[in-house]
């Protein structure tokens, strides 16, 4: 069994139907939902979580997203656009019966950006933290069965991102006033609200992704997820460990092999290399392993000119049926 590839969710422009008939063209053994951060703060990953929480209320600031007594009129406009899009989605992939990736922001992530009612992040209140990384639970529950019932044939794999997890670990999350940090949340807390989005994803499989360059994959895993996803080019050495560990146990890795964004079209020949250097170091059999590997780009493609982005998919899906 080859390798696959996906992208890691976000991809530039505003059409929505394009991004995707992009998506389901180079990447067709694992399309992924695209997010399309440049419709505005509605659209990206903050946003994009916060439409499938229905069970409290946000309003756009200009701070960011703030919590609200009720559903403002930018945290409805958010759920009316995922429903569009997912509408999109439903007419695109009749028929469709692979692997579906859709990607949301973590628990820990939210309660770095979201602030509370009257200030501050939420991360700064125990309660508030936990209350919002359980609506985001009951998010994923009906989320999933939403996009499951309109591609009934796919299957889903839920993907978490986590890019401020390290920092909420290492006290590193500035305050609203920039002159501070919010206390270090510590591992067994961190591990709780992770847990709890993971368990809301029920049968379907999950990964994490955390495209920092010392990931803490083990808590991750310890939480729930069923792989990793990561950027190659910015791990440490400590990484690689953690890295081997996950695939001798047989769960799955998304792998970041190209640059967001450049300036000239990636080619597919160094990126297989780069795969069987890592292998080789971590002492792994291509043939073995390759059914655990899903190349990607190293992160999201919002930044990326159209044709860069299209040319990045078709990258890594082209070295991806090489591996293996």
């Amino acid at each position: 069994m080859s390798a696959r590839a996906t992208g890691v969710g976000s991809m530039p422009g505003e059409d929505f139907g394009e991004a995707l008939r992009v998506v389901l063209g180079e990447v067709p053994d694992l399309p992924h939902l695209p997010e399309l951060p440049a419709r505005g703060p509605v659209a990206d990953l903050t946003g994009r979580a916060l439409a499938v929480v229905d069970s409290l209320g946000f309003d756009l600031q200009p701070a960011g997203w703030r919590l609200t007594d009720a559903p403002g009129v930018d945290h409805r406009r958010a759920r009316s656009l995922l429903a569009q899009d997912l509408d999109v989605l439903e007419e695109l992939t009749q028929g469709y019966d692979g692997t579906l990736k859709v990607q949301l922001a973590g628990p820990w992530t939210l309660a770095s950006t979201v602030e509370k009612p009257r200030g501050d992040r939420v991360l700064s209140d125990h309660g508030a933290r936990r209350e919002l990384a359980q609506a985001l639970a009951e998010g994923v529950r009906g989320h999933l069965a939403d996009v499951h019932r309109r591609v009934p044939g796919a299957q889903l794999l839920l993907q978490l991102d986590e890019p401020a997890l390290p920092g909420v670990l290492a006290g590193a999350v500035p305050t609203a006033s920039g002159f501070s940090r919010h206390r270090s949340v510590k591992p067994p807390a961190a591990s709780e609200a992770l847990e709890w989005v993971f368990a809301a994803a029920g049968e379907t499989p999950t990964v994490a992704h955390c495209c920092a360059d010392d990931p803490p994959i083990g808590l991750l895993r310890g939480a729930g997820a069923g792989g990793v996803s990561v950027d190659l080019g910015v791990l440490v050495a400590g990484a690689y460990d953690e890295l081997a560990t996950t695939l001798d146990e047989g769960a799955q890795v998304l792998l970041g092999v190209l640059p967001s964004s450049g300036s000239t079209s990636p080619a597919t020949r160094p990126v297989v290399e780069r795969v069987l250097r890592l292998l080789d170091m971590l002492g792994f059999d291509p043939q073995e392993v390759a059914g655990q590997l899903v190349l990607t780009p190293a992160c999201g493609l919002a930044g990326a000119s159209p044709s860069y982005a299209r040319s990045a998919l078709r990258a890594v899906h082209e070295a991806s049926a090489e591996i293996g």
